[in-house]
């Protein structure tokens, strides 16, 4: 009770929710760009952990005619790290192949479709999903069925129907899905209009409500991702999502795109938003490049942040004294005892019994204490509004990371901060539309143009 206590008053670091075209390269090519990522122990099955990595920010749901596939040249990863040592210790990968009925047409669908297998489905697509270990690579799935893209209520009148019957079982337990649905971030992303126009009374606006975005989400029995399988002795999990592509394009004359040779990773993302505020530009696509096990090349932006001394210029709230020692625990270690000052049990791989304490490496990661049974009553705020199941405890699609890490940033876990800090925000407290309450919990996709909203 004493350590929950001591919790309640902490928060994750300088970020502020979530990367959509966070840098120079993946910004033009919205296919490959993690968006968010997301990892929760599942409300209505407690003795799993929910997954969900989102990519292609900003679909727009009248986006046709070809709408938003997966890329088919791409390897979509969710990568998980049990002992510390930035190194994933289970990868599962996604990778994706299309196919037409006809391609004498310009239509995405050539009728109502009312099942996967319709044949008024013209587009379609299908994935191979693998679990990816120490001792080989495991074909979980191989002709998993893609939701398709919304194209609206003539089209499609039962979507509903249609992406359930997109989940599917995984062997030995659990569930994937993949497919569109609604963007589930939330925020005013006039924060890049040099933070809100100089006046927070301007905020309010949810920049993303009514878009879309495509989705991989995959729930598996919390022994899956533990230690040595112990989800007792070793709780902790790190996760992050990555794309990778093959390194060698040939364009020929007919247009034709043909790769070869081994993945390379362009893409990443762990911790929301931290390339997109943390890194400056001219590392970003370094970053995305770079595996967790090389982040102490980074590390000098985390414990030196550029927002606060933004919010000092702008907003004259003074930048909490560096280097932030409090924010390099959050973000690069997780929160115990032995990371850093904020001495606190919450999140740290250092914490699994079974973990060598040797091995540990600082690097970004979301990481989830699965031993944290959900909320029966979510706080928005995760942790700093005492809901120790929430951010930076992994994070759930309902958590405002944007008011969370604002006023951390400006040092809410820090001693004698300004009484200010304490209330900022963008006002943006939720979701525009409902969850859903069960696998994979993500909204439907809109079909509402976002310029009617």
């Amino acid at each position: 009770m004493a350590a929950a206590a001591c919790v309640a008053s902490l928060a994750p670091m300088v970020s502020q929710a979530s990367s959509h075209r966070e840098a120079p390269l993946v910004a033009g090519e919205p296919q490959l760009d993690n968006t968010d990522v997301y990892a929760f122990v599942s409300p209505d099955a407690p003795d799993t952990v929910t997954m969900i990595a989102n990519w292609v920010p900003f679909e727009e749901p009248n986006g046709g005619p070809n709408f938003y596939p997966f890329a088919n040249d791409a390897a979509y990863d969710i990568n998980i790290d049990n002992d510390g040592d930035a190194r994933a210790d289970l990868i599962y990968r996604w990778t994706f192949t299309d196919s037409y009925r006809s391609k004498n047409t310009f239509l995405y669908n050539t009728g109502v479709v009312t099942s996967l297998d319709d044949p008024d489905l013209n587009f379609r697509q299908t994935y191979k999903l693998e679990a990816i270990t120490a001792s080989g690579t495991t074909t979980l799935i191989s002709n998993g069925k893609v939701a398709p893209s919304r194209v609206g209520n003539a089209s499609m009148p039962n979507y509903q129907q249609l992406a359930d019957s997109a989940i599917t079982p995984v062997p030995g337990g659990g569930k994937t899905f993949a497919g569109q649905g609604d963007d589930p971030f939330f925020l005013d992303l006039r924060i890049f209009d040099l933070l809100y126009g100089g006046d927070f009374s301007e905020v309010g606006q949810d920049t993303v409500r009514g878009y879309n975005t495509n989705t991989l989400a995959i729930q598996v029995p919390k022994s899956v991702l533990a230690l040595k399988g112990d989800a007792v002795r070793n709780p902790v999990a790190g996760i992050w999502s990555t794309t990778s592509r093959q390194r060698i394009e040939v364009v020929d004359t007919l247009n034709d795109r043909n790769r070869y040779g081994g993945w390379q990773q362009v893409s990443r993302l762990g911790m929301p938003l931290v390339n997109e505020v943390v890194v400056p530009v001219g590392r970003k696509d370094e970053f995305n490049a770079t595996a967790p096990r090389n982040d102490a090349r980074f590390a000098p932006f985390v414990a030196n942040p550029e927002v606060p001394r933004l919010v000092q210029q702008i907003y004259k709230i003074p930048a909490p004294a560096t280097p932030r020692q409090d924010l390099v625990e959050v973000f690069l270690t997780g929160l115990c005892k032995a990371c850093g000052p904020v001495a606190v049990d919450l999140n740290s791989q250092r914490l699994n019994k079974d973990a060598d304490p040797a091995a540990f490496m600082p690097s970004e990661q979301l990481r989830l204490n699965m031993s944290i049974p959900p909320a029966a009553k979510p706080n928005r705020l995760g942790v700093l509004g005492g809901d120790n199941a929430g951010f930076p405890n992994g994070r759930r699609l309902t958590d405002d990371v944007t008011d969370v890490t604002l006023r951390v940033a400006e040092g809410v876990l820090l001693p004698n901060h300004p009484a200010a800090v304490d209330g900022l925000g963008d006002a943006v407290d939720a979701n525009a539309v409902a969850f859903r309450g069960a696998f994979p919990y993500l909204a439907l996709p809109n079909v509402v143009a976002v310029n009617q909203n």
